[in-house]
């Protein structure tokens, strides 16, 4: 499975944080809206990723709850027929959230710098280091302590699960 090493914080001033992504040298991705509709799952987290205007994408992952930088594995699945498959699995294990936020994305090497506006949540930064053959999990923690001390995060700033527990939860 690919791996890849994560944190998140509560982000107190976005245009600073806009400006420290921009000042690493990181190459702009763009904005996205998504819609991460997260599923009933006995073991890790499954959710379907639909970005306006782009593609969907069923995403299942392992990660520990911790504020530390985290380890996790993931297996992403193209979905051609995004409206169908949320109806099957929403048949078969219930949602559980929806999570709708708008997504700017910048690049530093193989880390992703999200900064995020979460509907109902507020603004938060998700650092996100993709392992590969040519970094491992030892890199891509030293890479995210690099980016914590850059944009200024303070232990209190970090969250230790993903959206999907911060929203309200849903039964549908």
């Amino acid at each position: 499975m690919p791996r890849n090493i994560e944190l998140k914080a509560r982000l107190r001033d976005p245009a600073a944080a806009r400006a420290s992504a921009q000042s690493v040298g990181t190459g702009y991705l763009g904005i996205e809206r998504q819609t991460d509709t997260y599923f009933h799952v006995p073991h890790g987290r499954l959710k379907l990723r639909e970005i306006a205007g782009g593609a969907a994408v069923l995403i299942f992952y392992r990660r520990p709850d911790d504020t530390a930088a985290k380890a996790g594995d993931y297996r992403l699945v193209p979905v051609s027929a995004p409206a169908e498959m949320k109806q099957a699995l929403s048949a078969a294990l219930g949602i559980r959230a929806v999570v709708e936020k708008r997504r700017e994305i910048f690049l530093a090497d193989n880390v992703r710098i999200h900064l995020d506006e979460v509907a109902g949540l507020g603004s938060f930064l998700e650092f996100e280091a993709v392992l590969s053959s040519n970094v491992d999990d030892a890199a891509g923690h030293a890479q995210l302590d690099r980016l914590s001390r850059h944009f200024g995060l303070l232990p209190a700033d970090l969250l230790q699960s993903s959206y999907g527990e911060l929203v309200p939860a849903r039964s549908l």
